[in-house]
């Protein structure tokens, strides 16, 4: 995490103020003696003396140390909390941070090597008008882009191409980037065109009945 590379910068810093004159798996202390490091999983309980080594204690459950050091706390182990969409892939040990990732339908926005992902976010919704160019995965957002002109999406997922009318059907109501184009089976053109003859020849046989009679 972030904190736990400030605090290893700070303890690099140290190192180099006190003009790096201590041998490599070896730390100053505060009275400039050269003492030796503490293996992964633990740190300092007590600097070294004439007479004795490091004292080194391990770090306690919830903490750990990755590298040899001379520090005297453990690092605090990162959570995973699954509200923000991230679950644990690797607990937390002694010698190793907790490893972080993301749940289905999220994308991590912050991740490292050595910890994973510490913030994630949920797959943006494509917008009716739109289609899925690209669709989440857990280290990229949805990439979404508009329905080109012919085209439709009510559901921002696939852009459809608009119904054409048949020579026997009327266009009711124009297509657009949400909706499709909306026929009606026949014309009232069409309809009159066919009820022609057969009101034509009512008319002459209602003439002939009323001249018959």
């Amino acid at each position: 995490t972030d904190f736990t590379m400030m605090r290893m910068t700070h303890f690099g810093l140290f190192l180099v103020g006190s003009g790096l004159t201590c041998r490599p798996r070896e730390y100053t202390t505060s009275d400039g003696q050269c003492c030796p490091m503490c293996q992964e999983g633990k740190v300092v309980g007590k600097d070294c003396t004439a007479g004795s080594g490091t004292r080194c204690i391990p770090c306690e459950t919830g903490t750990y140390m990755n590298q040899p050091n001379g520090l005297t706390r453990c690092l605090s182990c990162s959570s995973c909390d699954s509200g923000p969409g991230l679950y644990i892939k690797q607990n937390c040990t002694s010698i190793s941070d907790t490893v972080c990732d993301v749940l289905h339908g999220y994308f991590c926005k912050s991740w490292t090597d050595s910890a994973g992902c510490s913030k994630a976010e949920k797959h943006s919704a494509c917008k009716p008008g739109q289609r899925i160019k690209l669709p989440g995965t857990s280290r990229d957002d949805t990439v979404c882009e508009n329905c080109e002109e012919g085209t439709f999406s009510p559901d921002g997922l696939n852009c459809t191409l608009w119904t054409q009318c048949s020579e026997r059907q009327t266009k009711v109501q124009e297509g657009s980037s949400m909706s499709d184009v909306v026929c009606s089976n026949g014309s009232i053109r069409h309809n009159y065109t066919l009820l022609a003859p057969f009101l034509g020849l009512a008319v002459i046989i209602g003439l002939l009945l009323i001249r018959g009679v």
